[in-house]
């Protein structure tokens, strides 16, 4: 018998197919890229930008650094690059529904809301909206 693990540590329940990953995946994706230019509308930064191409997400916040968010469909994986916290990788997790970093248990949804609402001085709260 193994030891139990510690409350709230959080791994992968199963390893995803390939469509699905590709399914969830893609839906964060298109989730945070209209999410992303909805917030563009609504604040003045100089230097705002949101780039989607081929699977990577950038964006932009002028002096306050560049998000890189993508898939890493090898991995089965998002990875992000914060210009607060630096690199992360996020599993997704069939038990919670979302995208959870393993290493520090955060989801990725949370810890952007975090760090964007620090950054452009607003509450934001970025959440699961599609069917997971």
């Amino acid at each position: 018998m193994t030891d139990p693990k510690p409350p709230g540590e959080l791994t992968p329940e199963r390893t995803l197919t390939e469509s699905e990953y590709h399914k969830h995946a893609d839906e964060l994706m298109d989730y945070l890229v209209d999410t992303m230019e909805g917030i563009g509308e609504e604040v003045e930064l100089a230097g705002f930008d949101v780039v989607y191409a081929s699977g990577v997400l950038n964006l932009s916040l002028g002096d306050h650094g560049t998000y890189v968010i993508n898939k890493q469909p090898p991995n089965k994986q998002i990875w992000l690059s914060s210009p607060v916290s630096g690199p992360k990788r996020f599993d997704y997790s069939p038990l919670a529904k979302s995208w959870i970093c393993l290493r520090t248990t955060e989801d990725i949804l949370d810890l952007l809301s975090k760090e964007l609402s620090a950054l452009l001085q607003r509450p934001l709260k970025f959440a699961y909206v599609y069917d997971m």
